[in-house]
């Protein structure tokens, strides 16, 4: 498979606290949520990048169990928001909120 984040996927990114992976994949869907209005191709590109790492947050052990089932609804609904008919009614604002805690958790590990 040919991957976007050839480091991350190589194992760097197993090595990443769960906070920092999912801040992380929140960073891309942030960048594809802000380009949706100016331009469809970068927005794309960016969720392309959010779902991968997203893919990888899934493939890691450490997040089996009870993170994986919200894991993939997090990526059903997300599909939905950027590629169908946003029929789970998300919003800019939900996602943000969302992705917003895990950014926290993360940055405490560097302050």
């Amino acid at each position: 498979m040919s991957y976007i984040h050839k480091n991350l996927a190589d194992g760097r990114w197993i090595t990443l606290s769960f906070a920092e992976q999912m801040a992380n994949v929140g960073a891309e869907v942030g960048r594809a949520i802000n380009w949706k209005k100016k331009d469809e191709k970068l927005s794309q590109l960016a969720f392309e990048r959010g779902i991968e790492l997203l893919d990888l947050t899934i493939d890691d052990k450490k997040n089996h169990g009870s993170r994986l089932g919200e894991l993939c609804r997090l990526k059903e609904v997300l599909g939905d928001y950027f590629m169908g008919d946003n029929e789970y009614g998300s919003t800019k604002e939900n996602w943000n909120s969302y992705f917003y805690f895990f950014n926290a958790a993360a940055a405490v590990k560097y302050f």
